[in-house]
C-alpha cells in the first residue's frame, strides 16, 4: 500500500497532472467514509451469486469466483478493502512529503545527468524516508486495530481465515461469555 501511494503521490505532485484537485480528493474519499458502509458494500459487491463482480465475469464467460467463501479469496477481497480505504490518507502523507523536498534538488540531478527515475530513486526517495516510516509504522499499528472491515466484509471467516486481533477478542468476549479472558 506504501508503495502504490508513493507512485499516486508522484503521480500527482507531477507539473503535468491535471485536475490535480479533483484526483486527490477522488483517491482521499474512501479514507472518509464509513467502513462499515464500505464493507457491507464490498460484500453486497463480491456476492457469489448476484454480486455485481460476478456478474461482470459472467458476461465474459468465466463462471463465478467465492470472493467471500475461499480463504485466498477472501484474504485478497479483504485487502483489496483495506488498500481501497487507507490509501488515499498514505497518499496525502506522502504527497506532503513531496511538497517538503526543494525541487532544485532533483533539478540538480537532472542537470548533473541523471534520469528523470534515477533522480526519483536516489534523490527523492532517500528524502521521504521519514514520511515513509511514519506511513509504515501508522500502517500496521492499524493493521493491529482492525475491526470493523473484517466484521462487516468477512466476520472473520471462512474458516477463520480473515481473523484479526480485535475480531478474535470480541468472539472471545461476545459469543464465549468469557469476558476476563477477553480483557486480559
Amino acid at each position: 500500500m506504501t508503495c502504490l501511494a508513493i507512485v499516486l503521490a508522484v503521480l500527482l505532485n507531477s507539473k503535468r497532472t491535471r485536475f490535480f484537485q479533483a484526483y486527490r480528493t477522488a483517491i482521499f474519499a474512501p479514507y472518509v467514509t464509513s467502513m462499515v458502509a464500505a464493507g457491507f458494500t464490498f460484500k453486497l459487491l463480491l456476492a457469489k451469486n448476484g454480486g455485481l463482480f460476478n456478474i461482470a465475469l459472467g458476461s465474459f464467460g468465466v463462471s463465478g469466483v467465492p470472493w467471500l467463501e475461499d480463504i485466498w479469496w477472501a484474504r485478497i477481497s479483504l485487502s483489496l478493502l483495506i488498500m481501497w480505504g487507507w490509501l488515499g490518507y498514505n497518499m496525502v502523507l506522502m504527497l506532503a512529503g513531496l511538497q517538503t523536498i526543494p525541487r532544485e534538488l532533483n533539478e540538480a540531478a537532472l542537470i548533473d545527468g541523471a534520469t528523470p527515475t534515477q533522480a526519483l530513486f536516489r534523490v527523492t526517495i532517500p528524502l521521504l524516508r521519514p514520511v515513509i516510516l511514519f506511513s509504515v509504522l501508522l500502517s500496521t499499528m492499524g493493521s493491529f486495530g482492525l475491526f470493523n472491515e473484517v466484521m462487516a466484509l468477512t466476520g472473520g471467516g471462512p474458516m477463520r481465515a480473515t481473523l484479526t486481533p480485535l475480531v478474535y477478542l470480541y468472539g472471545i468476549g461476545f459469543r464465549d461469555f468469557q469476558f476476563g479472558r477477553a480483557s486480559a
